[in-house]
């Protein structure tokens, strides 16, 4: 019998699929949220529409903090402006794509009874948050030398 490396994987129990189905909810909620956000031309703030304060790291240390523009990020992807989103935050480019990825994936896994195309969910949850970390790094970095150098 031949296995689909795609629709096999790790299987979920009762609690896992009400879990998943759980997170499914909440990216669909925060996809909402974005959407309903304008986002800031500044290229970060747009959690400002929120009630929330400006960034503190930002107010106290006079530099961007590692997520700087993420907010400004999603709210360019759910208004479909991919190059205002990866000018706001690439790392949030990223991290968007990856959530909206998650969304049919996680119904489907939900329906399916397993994680599919995950067999080492460990091994899985690893490389994404390391790769999406490094994406957030590497633009913190940039945004540094930028504004050590006068231009940011």
């Amino acid at each position: 019998m031949r296995h689909n490396l795609f629709l096999d994987g790790y299987p979920l129990q009762r609690t896992g699929r009400w879990l998943l189905a759980a997170w499914v909810l909440f990216l669909v909620s925060g996809f909402a949220l974005a959407r309903s956000l304008e986002p800031s031309p500044r290229g970060y703030g747009t959690h400002q529409q929120l009630g929330l304060p400006p960034c503190t790291f930002r107010m106290l240390v006079g530099i961007p903090c590692p997520s700087c523009g993420m907010t400004t990020a999603f709210s360019h992807f759910m208004h479909f402006d991919l190059v205002g989103c990866c000018r706001a935050n690439p790392a949030g480019l990223l991290l968007a794509a990856f959530c909206a990825i998650q969304v049919p994936w996680g119904i489907g896994s939900v329906f399916a009874g397993r994680l599919l195309g995950v067999h080492r969910p460990a091994d899985t949850a690893l490389i994404w948050m390391v790769a999406l970390m490094a994406a957030g790094v590497l633009h913190w970095v940039y945004l540094l030398v930028l504004q050590f150098r006068g231009v940011g």
